[in-house]
């Protein structure tokens, strides 16, 4: 690491949701970096048990000794998303749909990142991995590629000059059908993953997440290890 240079470009801080996307970004930081720590976030979810369920898992199978677990319980307390209010039904069966869903849980990635920014200035990390998608996905407006430059700039600005952090994106330009080849190319722990937008035991089959999960399988020639209540 140069004189000037506080961060370390080879420690990578991993946004890890506990989902089919994060879990093979966190395979590709792995494989891209030397060090990696992971880092979950709880904000109110429906299925906020079962995903930091998935997140301890596959931390546990990469033997992630350092691991963050941070609560923004206020994005429910806001609301506005299906995620977050109770009152607010999931959609189903609606992947075709062009607008923006009601799963978008209002600039959700905006204050997930900016915890990753503050721990990678501490830790000296040099790179954030998140397993966001503009492809292929629900179309939230913080997934898009745009968003993370902009956020990239925003990071420059806003830490001590001798820090150099960036967002890696690796997924950004791929299918679900690429994630998941990608994946099971890495071995990456598919099978602790979880995507369901709605349940905690069996995975609904049926919500945005769960038919864009199943379409990549699908595509991929490859069988889901995870049980569905619908297919």
């Amino acid at each position: 690491m140069s004189e000037n240079r506080k961060t370390d470009d080879n420690f990578a801080i991993c946004l890890v949701s506990g989902g089919l996307d994060s879990c093979v970004t966190a395979a590709i930081a792995l494989k891209e970096c030397s060090k990696a720590a992971f880092l979950h976030v709880n904000y109110g979810q429906r299925t906020e048990k079962r995903e930091l369920k998935a997140f301890e898992d596959i931390a546990r199978f990469y033997d992630i000794q350092k691991k963050l677990v941070v609560s923004l319980e206020y994005l429910a307390q806001i609301g506005g998303s299906a995620l977050t209010d109770q009152t607010i039904d999931v959609p189903e069966n609606q992947l075709s749909n062009s607008t923006i869903p009601v799963t978008y849980v209002p600039f959700r990635n905006t204050h997930i990142i900016a915890i990753a920014v503050s721990w990678a200035e501490v830790l000296g990390a040099g790179r954030i991995y998140i397993g966001a998608t503009e492809v292929d996905s629900s179309g939230y407006p913080d997934c898009r590629k745009s968003y993370f430059e902009a956020y990239n700039k925003l990071i420059e600005e806003g830490t001590k000059p001798e820090t150099r952090i960036s967002i890696h994106t690796p997924l950004i330009d791929m299918t679900k059908k690429q994630v998941v080849e990608h994946g099971i190319k890495l071995n990456a722990p598919l099978h602790l993953t979880w995507s369901c937008y709605q349940n905690e035991d069996i995975a609904c089959g049926v919500c945005d997440s769960c038919l864009l999960r199943l379409k990549g399988f699908r595509e991929a020639g490859f069988k889901d290890p995870i049980a569905y209540k619908v297919l």
